[in-house]
């Protein structure tokens, strides 16, 4: 026999041989009212979300059980699928000894405190997250241990350390000279072909999302502001190259020359967006790219900066001041022009398990409860490019849901008090 026609015959025989995969035992969520497709808006009563091996394989009238399935009672409640936070920093959160922390906290510490973060974000109701920017050890390490189920925890997309330039935000600011080389990341570059160099290596090192910082930031400790730092032939080289890696781009972007210049090079998304002008929304809606406010963010650093206990240092303070109380207007303004948004907090920013605040933020720049749930569901799983999966309990999806008392389409601010969390058909909280 040739060797092609006995490695096929082979196959064939070990296919027969094989014993055909037995699928799981049902689980029978019975919900009282239930938003299946958020994008519909369409609120439907009386379900049952039948669930096996982690997905909804069907939604049925009434409610239905079969022998030796699992019934979970939500009649009295309102279930929603599983949210998404498309801005988190799950390793760390800000506090008075965040400073100290940069230099005591080695990556083995920062998972570890991630693993406490993931489960707060996790019990909050968020099903899946983006990482956005931490060590890239203990992020890519707590990506796995939620994923394997070793830690309770979203589902994570993690971009790991940003790609910044040399002395901007995302680089080490405001400490000795010899500690900040110590410090600081493989992904700070300066010029295009070291910022392609950047890129690469960070796909290489797992990232599943690039994250820049195309402007600076209110919490680099640098007097630096908020303006534009990469320059234009950068953002165009980290753009292509992260493109032909088959990875998307988004922006930390305050400064409205940073954003338009990061939109103009092709970028895929903005994180805050604090200045952004009509010439910004022209570029994000001629890009069909998404905001992601954080509007939680600008709120956090604003009211530590102006009350009796700021742990900012005077540069950061300088900042959060500037930026953080424009940024509800700022969403407002877009929202109103049709930019797509995606819900995204900072959080890591704040503190975690609070991310829910944000929709009630959302609600103060004008977007309707709907449309805020929408943004933490079908949007975020748009933008995060998981919609196959997530942002909706369809047939197909992954069993993520969450129930509530109350109605988020009439009181977004119940959303803040999840009382039932399920993530790939395991319950978490009940």
């Amino acid at each position: 026999m040739k060797p092609l026609a006995f490695g096929a015959a082979l196959a064939a025989t070990l296919a027969l041989s094989a014993p055909a995969l037995a699928a799981g035992p049902l689980t029978f969520v019975q919900a009282g009212r239930v938003l299946v497709d958020p994008a519909s808006g369409k609120v439907e009563t009386a379900k049952t979300l039948v669930v096996q091996d982690g997905k909804v394989v069907r939604v049925e009238d009434g409610y239905v059980a079969e022998p030796g399935g699992t019934v979970v009672d939500l009649k009295s409640r309102f279930v929603l699928p599983g949210l998404i936070d498309s801005h988190v920093h799950l390793t760390s959160e800000q506090g008075p000894s965040s400073r100290l922390d940069e230099v005591t906290l080695s990556a083995s510490d920062q998972a570890f405190a991630g693993a406490r973060y993931a489960k707060r974000t996790l019990m909050a109701g968020f099903t899946t997250v983006a990482d956005l920017g931490g060590e890239n050890e203990a992020v890519f390490a707590l990506r796995k241990a939620t994923a394997n189920g070793d830690v309770p925890g979203p589902r994570i997309i993690a971009a790991g350390s940003a790609i910044s330039i040399h002395g901007g935000h995302g680089d080490v600011n405001g400490l000795r000279e010899d500690i900040m080389h110590v410090l600081r990341p493989n992904s700070v570059c300066s010029g295009a072909e070291d910022c392609r160099r950047a890129v690469r290596e960070q796909v290489w090192l797992g990232a599943d999302v690039i994250k820049i910082t195309a402007t600076g930031g209110v919490l680099s400790n640098t007097a630096a502001g908020l303006a534009q730092q990469f320059s234009d032939d950068e953002l165009v080289a980290i753009v292509d190259s992260a493109h032909r890696m088959g990875r998307r781009v988004t922006a930390h972007a305050h400064g409205v020359d940073g954003i338009n210049a990061f939109l103009r090079a092709g970028g895929d998304s903005i994180e805050h967006g604090t200045y952004l002008d009509k010439d910004s929304i022209a570029l994000f809606k001629k890009n069909g790219a998404y905001l992601v406010p954080t509007l939680e963010a600008g709120d956090f650093v604003a009211r530590i900066a102006s009350g009796p206990n700021n742990f900012l240092t005077p540069a950061q303070t300088a900042k959060a001041l500037e930026a953080g109380p424009k940024m509800l207007d700022m969403a407002r303004r877009a929202h109103e022009a049709g930019v797509k948004i995606a819900f995204g907090t900072d959080t890591g920013v704040s503190a975690h398990g609070q991310n829910a605040y944000e929709f009630v933020l959302l609600v103060k720049a004008g977007l309707t409860p709907l449309e805020a749930v929408q943004a933490a569901t079908v949007n975020a799983a748009d933008h995060l490019q998981i919609s196959t999966q997530a942002g909706s309990l369809t047939p197909g999806h992954n069993a993520d849901l969450i129930a509530v008392d109350g109605d988020p389409l009439t009181d977004v601010s119940v959303l803040q008090k999840v009382g039932f969390v399920m993530k790939s058909g395991v319950v978490y909280k009940n």
